[in-house]
Order: structure tokens, then sequence, then C-alpha cells
């Protein structure tokens, strides 16, 4: 969170908030305390963008996103503004995948990731899905292969 001061020169501010206030029966001083110093409270968001804080949220938001793995269900919660990396790096504490073992699919598409889940529309209870990459699959399995011992009677037939 960044603070800047801007001068009365820069920025002149209409009389309508406070005229709003005192119609609705309130004074100026429910505008907000930071305001009426001259004080504007700005954010980062994830793109780049610098823009005015949004009043009224308490913190980041908390969704619940639902990640199927073959026949099972895993309901995860994380922040809106994390990326989808951060979303397998939770996932591979649940289900034993490294996260470069996992690829994940969030309306029939494969994601990056460095995409953040709010950028690409993901809201609180949607389905992603988790599917382990099949090229280091395979090489797990042949690596598995060439580690199983030959028993005697595999020798015998190939004699």
């Amino acid at each position: 969170m960044i603070k800047l001061r801007y001068s009365k020169r820069l920025f002149k501010r209409s009389n309508s908030s406070k005229q709003q206030a005192s119609a609705c029966g309130g004074d100026t001083a429910s505008v907000g305390a930071g305001r009426a110093r001259g004080e504007i409270e700005w954010e980062l968001r994830p793109g780049g963008m610098l823009v005015q804080k949004r009043e009224g949220r308490g913190g980041e938001e908390v969704i619940v996103v639902r990640v199927a793995t073959g026949f099972s269900w895993h309901d995860v919660s994380i922040r809106a503004t994390s990326t989808f990396g951060e979303l397998k790096v939770i996932l591979s504490m649940v289900t034993g995948l490294e996260p470069r073992e996992q690829r994940l699919l969030f309306r029939g598409k494969e994601r990056e990731d460095t995409d953040h889940l709010h950028m690409l529309g993901v809201r609180d209870k949607d389905k992603v899905l988790l599917l382990e990459d099949p090229a280091l699959k395979d090489m797990k399995l042949r690596a598995l292969a060439a580690r199983v011992v030959p028993s005697q009677c595999q020798s015998f037939i190939q004699v």
C-alpha cells in the first residue's frame, strides 16, 4: 500500500460530497479521516496498475476453489489475487504431487503458473481440474521399472 499526499493546487475537490453528506444528515467527518487530511491510499494491482484503494474491504478476499483430482475433490481456501503457481504449492501439500508435476485446467484451458486467479475470472466455489503431467508420469514409471530386480523365473525363461 502506498500513501501519497497531494496539494490542493493539483486536485480540486468539488463541494458535492460535502453537500451530499449534509443533505443525508451526516457531517463531513464521516466521509473519511484519511481523505479529510488530503491523503489518498493507493494499491498496486498484480498487473502493475496503480489504483486508488477501495473502501470497505477488510483485507484480501479469500475464496474457496474446488479442485478435482480424478475421483476425489479438494476444497482449497486461497486469496483471490493469488497465482496458479501458488495454488499448485498448496495442492502439493494436499495431494503429494510436486508443483512441476501438476497441470491445472480452468474453463477447459491449461493455465500458466504466473496467471492470477481473479484476472482469469476464478471466483468462490469455482472448479479447477488437476491433472498429473503425462510426460513426468511416464518418466516415473520408466524409473520404477528400471529399479525392479529381475526374479529367478525371468532369468530361467530367457535362457
